[in-house]
């Protein structure tokens, strides 16, 4: 019996004219990430994807589990194939839903017939197949408004399909149909959410990181390869852009005031980065800010901060509060990761009295009394890049 995964496009769907750069992109993104998996043959047909596994040992519990984190995909589906024949749809459905109607105590079929000339319109499929599922498993009962299992018949341009399991997809847009971005990732919580949230409506992330030896030790850089690890499995591979950052700190800390440290650190943190993103072709940069968290996130902070800035600053996390960062962060696996005890180089020289409605006038005139130019010039040359491609 042959068996492939379905999967169904999301709001790609709606694209119109556009529709088949986003499937040609969602397709790439699939044969990349199944690649290690063995040989597949994909095909696109009614906003439905079909992976086809060439080998008979491929095991598609670990295909399914790998496509369902791939942005552009609705739902995904193990299915049974079967000869458009309603006797050859009988025969393949007793035993390919044997194990699971076995278990259950009730169930519903649904049929979608996009072939119209299919003999049996769509309710004339669910009755009769209901009806031989019931002999076949008698202790079954019909519940068409809460089956503990839908049965689902798809008559399509070749093929008829039967699956019993809708696996919801990861939603949003093909990552690379909506350009490229810089990703400041810093350990915390947040910046991986906002990356993985870019990542959903068809960004390609690369990722800016901040180090500040002696103050900042290894196993904090390594914390945060790890987050980039982690976000491979659903935004693919990341360039991972590491930036020395102690001359910068330091000279901020015997030039500026105490107040205006986080800010301005911060407005260098972006000039580097935007200089770095230009490099990558990357059009925007994302962070994890959310108004109001600490002090250099609020609305006047923010706008010292951005005053600074070339190109847009992306900040998905912008109106969550902490428990629902925490939840996105538990699903995509980077809560336990950046909650680890090494924190990262937002922490040196931390004022104790931050100013949280700063005036970018104030901002300015402090940042302006030294030249940073040259240490900003120096971060950027100095900078180390290695790439985190998807999890194998």
């Amino acid at each position: 019996m042959k068996e492939i995964v379905l999967v169904k496009y999301g709001e790609m769907a709606l694209k119109g004219l556009n529709k088949k750069t986003f499937e040609d992109m969602l397709t790439k993104n699939i044969k990349r990430r199944i690649k290690p998996l063995g040989k597949f043959v994909c095909t696109s047909a009614q906003s439905t994807l079909y992976i086809d596994p060439q080998d008979e040992d491929i095991d598609l519990s670990e295909v399914v589990e790998r496509v369902g984190k791939i942005f552009g995909i609705a739902a995904l589906c193990r299915a049974c194939v079967c000869e458009k024949d309603f006797s050859d749809i009988c025969e393949k459905s007793y035993e390919y839903l044997e194990d699971v109607l076995g278990c259950a105590k009730t169930f519903k079929v649904n049929a979608k017939r996009s072939d119209k000339a299919f003999p049996m319109k769509s309710p004339e499929i669910c009755m009769e197949l209901g009806g031989k599922l019931l002999e076949r498993f008698p202790h079954l009962t019909v519940d068409v408004k809460e089956p503990e299992i839908t049965v689902t018949v798809e008559i399509r341009d070749t093929n008829a399909y039967v699956h019993a399991e809708n696996i919801k997809g990861a939603g949003g847009l093909p990552v690379g149909s909506s350009g490229k971005a810089m990703l400041l990732l810093s350990g915390g919580i947040d910046s991986p959410v906002a990356g993985w949230m870019m990542a959903k409506r068809g960004v390609h992330i690369a990722a800016i990181h901040y180090v500040s030896p002696p103050y900042t030790s290894e196993r904090a850089q390594l914390k945060v390869e790890q987050l980039c690890e982690k976000l491979t499995d659903w935004c693919g591979g990341i360039a991972f852009y590491c930036v020395p950052f102690t001359e910068l700190q330091e000279a901020i800390k015997d030039h500026c005031p105490e107040e205006f440290f986080t800010i301005i650190m911060r407005r260098l943190m972006m000039e580097i980065a935007q200089r770095i993103a230009a490099k990558d072709n990357c059009l925007a940069l994302i962070t994890g800010e959310s108004v109001g968290q600490v002090a250099s996130q609020t609305m006047a902070a923010i706008a010292c901060t951005d005053a600074v800035c070339r190109i847009p600053v992306f900040r998905p996390c912008i109106g969550m509060d902490k428990t629902e960062i925490i939840e996105i962060s538990r699903k995509i696996d980077t809560f336990d990761i950046s909650t680890l005890p090494y924190e990262d180089c937002c922490t040196v020289f931390t004022p104790r009295h931050p100013k949280v409605r700063p005036r970018l006038e104030d901002i300015e005139k402090a940042q302006n009394s030294f030249d940073f130019e040259p240490l900003i010039q120096k971060a950027v040359e100095n900078t180390e890049m290695k790439t985190f491609d998807i999890s194998k």
